[in-house]
């Protein structure tokens, strides 16, 4: 056990490390701890080099509620950990899309066990972390950093956040990005993951790319980049959602007909339990049961060009509706103490008409709320059901 002496000079030595940092010392030489970070904003406010584009400026979204929804009190206004709420979403803030480049860049990555998830950061010249969603610096950073040898590459193009894995991570924060610089001819250059979902190969085939035409990144790992381009989005704005549907989905030769029903009973978590005792009305009302988990991409994709009414319980499958025409009818059944609002934020901004279903958490109560089951009352399906006629 340490003596109190030596336990006050090991706090006095860290503040002085800390206060050397934060005044300006490199990083580096104290194990890359107590690293700033700052936004692009200010770093060209600051004099930062390099070139910096507003293609899209802060904007305020105008959105209808939920079709079921008269009384916005009625939508949940707990932010979690989403940082806004339901209740935001018709009048919710829309931040800006920048495109960046900045010369003498390091993208650091490294993957976390046991959960393996992905988390990457970006540093300038100045040795700081840039402040963006997904991609904010973590103490695993200075770890790669002190061991890690780096690699040299003169030119790049970041967009890869850190939950690329995730199919409705993939389709609503990447997708949007890798259109963008696909319509501004600024796919030279990009870095795509060296371990890929099938899906992410299959979206750079759609726009027209060959996977094995670009670079690739690991997942741990630091590369030094001469000049480097990246974006900071907002995830809910129709100027960014709105091209994927433009550049990657399925016209029907006819106004979308069919109602679909998103099982998720193959699905390891969020279980709708009673699902089976929705069948026989679903199938009365005209839906089909679909596993997305048995389509490909490109079928989900051609599927939803061809949906006209699309229900699921909370789940990324329903992500998939960025895909839908506009005026599709999206019914999310979700529990509403895990007040997500992010299906309802990306059905607006995508044109779609969005209904909102409260169902109750089943099974395990010490499960983690986001992979709970769910049940929801059969009358109030049933009620929506006879609503959407």
């Amino acid at each position: 056990m340490l003596d109190a002496f030596t336990v006050k000079a090991r706090a006095r030595a860290v503040g002085l490390c800390e206060r050397g940092v934060r005044s300006g010392l490199p990083p580096g030489w104290f194990g890359w701890r107590w690293l700033r970070e700052e936004s692009l904003r200010e770093y060209f406010a600051s004099g930062g080099p390099g070139d910096l584009t507003v293609i899209h400026p802060e904007a305020r979204a105008s959105n209808p509620l939920p079709v079921n929804v008269d009384d916005p009190s009625r939508l949940s206004d707990d932010p979690d950990w989403f940082g806004y709420s339901q209740r935001d979403v018709p009048s919710r803030p829309s931040g800006e899309t920048l495109r960046a480049t900045v010369p003498d860049a390091r993208i650091v990555s490294f993957t976390d066990s046991p959960r393996n998830r992905f988390w990457p950061t970006i540093l300038n010249a100045r040795d700081k972390a840039f402040e963006i969603r997904e991609m904010r610096f973590r103490p695993g950073h200075g770890e790669v950093l002190r061991t890690a040898r780096p690699r040299r590459i003169d030119r790049a193009t970041w967009i890869t956040e850190r939950v690329f894995t995730n199919y409705s991570h993939w389709l609503s924060a990447h997708l949007p990005k890798l259109c963008l610089l696909a319509q501004r001819g600024e796919m030279d250059g990009l870095l795509i993951p060296e371990t890929r979902s099938p899906v992410i190969d299959t979206s750079l085939r759609i726009l027209g790319y060959d996977p094995a035409d670009f670079a690739t990144h690991s997942t741990d790992e630091v590369i030094e980049v001469g000049q480097l381009t990246l974006l900071e989005t907002d995830r809910f704005r129709p100027e960014l959602l709105r091209p994927v549907r433009e550049m990657m989905g399925h016209v029907s030769d006819r106004a979308p007909w069919r109602r679909v029903f998103i099982s998720r009973a193959a699905a390891a978590i969020r279980k709708l339990e009673n699902e089976a005792e929705l069948v026989p009305m679903l199938k009365t009302a005209g839906f089909e049961l679909v596993a997305m988990e048995d389509l490909t991409f490109e079928e989900q994709i051609r599927l939803m060009g061809e949906t006209a009414v699309l229900m699921a319980p909370h789940g990324a499958g329903l992500t998939n509706m960025m895909f839908c025409a506009p005026g599709t009818q999206v019914v999310e059944i979700a529990e509403p103490r895990y007040p997500n609002p992010n299906f309802y934020a990306i059905a607006v901004a995508m044109g779609l008409d969005y209904w909102k279903v409260d169902g109750a958490f089943a099974g395990d109560p010490g499960i983690n709320r986001l992979d709970r089951d769910l049940m929801v009352d059969p009358a109030t399906v049933e009620a929506v059901l006879k609503a959407l006629g």
